[in-house]
């Protein structure tokens, strides 16, 4: 007789169900390498600018510089990956990283002027806002959507394994073989991923948008953002908190004014967070679907802001690293959390403008938030703008949690509309 099926064995998770997909290896090999690269650079023009400037100012001018194309480009973007053909808009975006990282090779070799240095990162910051919505939303079409939450999973390892050995080399680059070269290999990088890119094949059929670009169509997605409440929220958080906490820009004055070190030992404190998210994520990556999803990301953002404040607080290098390590670590919880949740609600035709939405809360937010850390620091000093920044983390969590109590009751990712057993109200 065969078994009853309340009887037969549940089918087990499989860890390495995105990696079976040639699209997705293909598309992820390339994305390793244009993170890669771009960790690289970051390190490199931080070190130069903080160099010739000796300026926490102008170290948050990087952040400024690089948002303001984002604010002014990212909605138009979205709407792009909604309409047009996505892969072909991230080949276009790689020629234009590549060659800005050329000319920041040259700027530094030749000119070593930090005002053309701001307008070269002004103009990649065009380039990332056009290409994330579409790199973002070209993701759902390499592989099936069963496979989905675990391709996130590896996404997010992939991009902290890049995030990690992109500073850490940078910085031996820069003490050995001088800026020009990791802005040259950062471009090398960049045509790497066009290379990828051009390889890749949609799965199955696309889904586009045939209305104008209109006002309308650029609101949409705030629109769709608005009334999907567990979205709004957790990018809101997200938000908020690396805005208030985000001590990375101000890695270069803590390594040489606070821990008395130099450009290797910023390239590592560079890499602690990727390094705790790269064993946060290849430990989701090897577990089943969050089911207390909600909680977890609200723990998460919590210890995010004490490891924060510890931070501030170290004149000690290995605690400082222990304590980026845990940012890291604990960074990625939400990190999953929030891209698998704005993936899997988002209609495929939304996916562009819902991404670009996204983009503006969650990854610019990296470059107002290290703005807003340099011009702290400047007024403040360093400690006391890291150490407030870490305690605002704190209130935002709990600010969140009374806004939207519908967060702390979200359930499994594997099914991110139905909620854990303490709350019947949907999250959207």
């Amino acid at each position: 007789m065969r078994p009853m099926l309340a009887d037969r064995p549940k089918k087990s998770h499989d860890p390495y169900a995105a990696l079976k997909h040639a699209n997705f290896r293909i598309f992820a090999v390339g994305k390793f390498l244009a993170e890669f690269g771009q960790q690289m650079l970051t390190v490199a023009v931080q070190w130069e600018i903080y160099a010739r400037t000796h300026s926490t100012f102008a170290l948050g001018l990087i952040g400024l510089v690089s948002w303001i194309p984002i604010f002014l480009f990212i909605l138009p973007a979205g709407s792009l990956a909604d309409r047009y053909n996505r892969k072909h808009i991230v080949l276009y975006t790689q020629l234009l990283f590549a060659l800005c990282s050329f000319g920041l090779a040259l700027t530094s070799h030749f000119l070593q002027s930090v005002p053309v240095m701001y307008a070269l990162l002004f103009v990649s910051g065009i380039a990332m806002a056009l290409s994330d919505p579409a790199k973002q939303s070209l993701l759902p079409q390499l592989l099936p959507k069963r496979d989905f939450p675990n391709a996130m999973t590896w996404n997010s390892t992939i991009m902290q394994t890049a995030s990690m050995a992109g500073p850490a080399i940078g910085g031996f680059l820069i003490a050995f073989w001088g800026y020009p070269t990791v802005y040259t290999i950062d471009a090398l990088c960049a045509l790497s991923f066009f290379y990828f890119a051009w390889m890749l094949k949609y799965t199955h059929p696309v889904t586009r948008t045939s209305k104008a670009i209109t006002l309308e169509s650029l609101a949409a997605g705030l629109k769709f953002v608005w009334k999907t409440k567990i979205i709004l929220a957790t990018i809101t958080m997200d938000l908020l908190v690396v805005i208030l906490g985000g001590a990375v820009a101000l890695l270069p004055a803590f390594a040489k004014d606070v821990l008395h070190s130099g450009p290797m030992a910023l390239g590592w404190l560079r890499a602690a967070p990727a390094i705790g998210a790269f064993l946060m994520a290849t430990l989701a990556a090897h577990l089943s679907p969050m089911q207390k999803s909600g909680q977890a990301l609200l723990w998460a953002v919590g210890g995010f802001g004490v490891a924060t404040v510890v931070f501030g607080l170290s004149h000690w290098f290995w605690l400082s690293f222990a304590m980026l390590f845990l940012t890291g670590a604990l960074d990625n919880i939400s990190v999953i959390v929030r891209s698998t949740l704005v993936q899997v609600l988002t209609p495929d035709s939304m996916r562009g403008r819902v991404n670009a939405v996204s983009f503006i809360f969650i990854h610019s937010s990296n470059q107002l938030g290290g703005f807003e850390s340099g011009a702290t620091a400047a007024l403040l000093g360093l400690v006391p703008s890291v150490v407030l920044g870490g305690i605002g983390s704190i209130l935002v969590v709990l600010g969140v949690l009374w806004i939207w109590p519908q967060v702390a009751r979200l359930g499994s990712l594997a099914n991110p509309m139905n909620q854990s057993p303490k709350g019947s109200e949907k999250t959207a």
